[in-house]
C-alpha cells in the first residue's frame, strides 16, 4: 500500500530529527524539542486514519519518536552519570528510515551519545580534561598531563586531584562498609535458616505425636463403644429375664390362691 502524504511528512521530520539528534547542539537549541512534539501529533493523526500503515510500521515510527523524546530528556539531566544511565535504557529503532541509511540514524546517534557521556564520566570521575593543544582533540587527558596550563589552572588542577583523592577513600570506605553489611547479612541469614530448621523439626514432631495421640483416641474410643454396646446388651437381657420372672410368679399365684368366694 502507497505510504500517505502524512506518512511521507512524518517520515520527512523523522529523518530531519534523527539528523539533529546527531550533530552536537547548542544548550539553547530549541528545534529538536519542537520538531519531536510535532512528529508526537503526527503520530497520533497517522494512527486515526482509516488507511494507516501496518501495525509493525507503526510500532517502528513510535519506538524512534519515544527514542528522540528519551533523549531530549535526558539531556536536560544534570549529572553525566543520570545522562549516561538514562540512555542505557534508551531503544533506538531496528530499521532505517530513508533507503539512503544502511544502519538506523537512531542507533547512530544513540553510540554517539553513548560515547559522549562516557566521556563527560571519565572527565568527572578520573580527573581528566580536555586539551585543545593535541591533535585529536575529542579525547580527553589526566590533569598531570596537560603541560603549559597557567599557574591558577595547575591550582585547581591540584585541588580536584585531593577531592578526587577524597572521592576515592570515601568510595572505598563505603564498600568496607557494604561488605561488613554483607557480611551481617549473610551470619543473620545463617542463623534465621537455623531458627527456622530447628522450628520445622520441632513442628515435625509435634506433628508426630499428634497422629499417635489420635491413633490411640480413636481406639479407646472403639474400645468404649464396644463395651458400651455389650453393657447395654447384658441389661436388656436381665430385664426380660425379671419380666418373664414376675410373669410367671403372677400365674402361680393367681393358681395358688384362687379367687374367694
Amino acid at each position: 500500500m502507497a505510504a500517505t502524504r502524512l506518512e511521507l511528512n512524518l517520515m520527512r521530520l523523522l529523518s530531519r530529527c534523527e539528523a539533529l539528534a546527531a550533530e552536537r547542539r547548542d544548550p539553547e537549541e530549541w528545534r529538536l524539542e519542537k520538531y519531536v512534539a510535532a512528529l508526537e501529533d503526527m503520530l497520533r493523526e497517522l494512527k486515526k486514519q482509516a488507511s494507516k500503515p501496518a501495525p509493525e510500521l507503526l510500532n517502528e515510527y513510535s519506538r524512534k519518536v519515544d527514542f528522540l523524546k528519551g533523549l531530549l530528556e535526558a539531556e536536560k539531566l544534570s549529572s553525566s552519570t543520570e545522562k549516561a544511565l538514562a540512555n542505557q535504557f534508551l531503544a533506538p529503532g531496528r530499521t532505517p528510515t530513508t533507503a539512503k541509511e544502511r544502519t538506523p540514524a537512531t542507533k547512530t546517534v544513540h553510540l554517539q551519545t553513548k560515547a559522549r557521556c562516557t566521556g563527560q564520566m571519565r572527565s568527572e570521575l578520573l580527573g581528566t580534561v580536555y586539551c585543545p593543544t593535541r591533535k585529536h582533540k575529542s579525547l580527553f587527558f589526566p590533569l598531570c598531563s596537560c603541560r603549559g596550563l597557567p599557574s591558577d589552572e595547575k591550582q585547581s588542577a591540584v585541588e580536584l586531584d585531593a577531592v578526587l583523592q577524597h572521592h576515592q577513600d570515601m568510595q572505598e570506605k563505603l564498600a568496607e562498609e557494604m561488605l561488613s553489611l554483607a557480611r551481617s547479612l549473610k551470619n543473620n541469614t545463617l542463623a534465621a535458616q537455623n531458627v527456622i530448621k530447628q522450628d520445622n523439626q520441632t513442628l515435625s514432631h509435634s506433628l508426630r505425636m499428634a497422629d499417635q495421640n489420635f491413633e490411640k483416641l480413636k481406639d479407646e474410643s472403639d474400645r468404649l463403644e464396644q463395651h458400651a454396646k455389650k453393657s447395654v446388651n447384658w441389661l436388656l437381657w436381665i430385664m426380660l429375664i425379671v419380666v418373664c420372672f414376675i410373669f410367671i410368679s403372677m400365674i402361680l399365684f393367681i393358681r395358688i390362691f384362687p379367687k374367694l368366694k
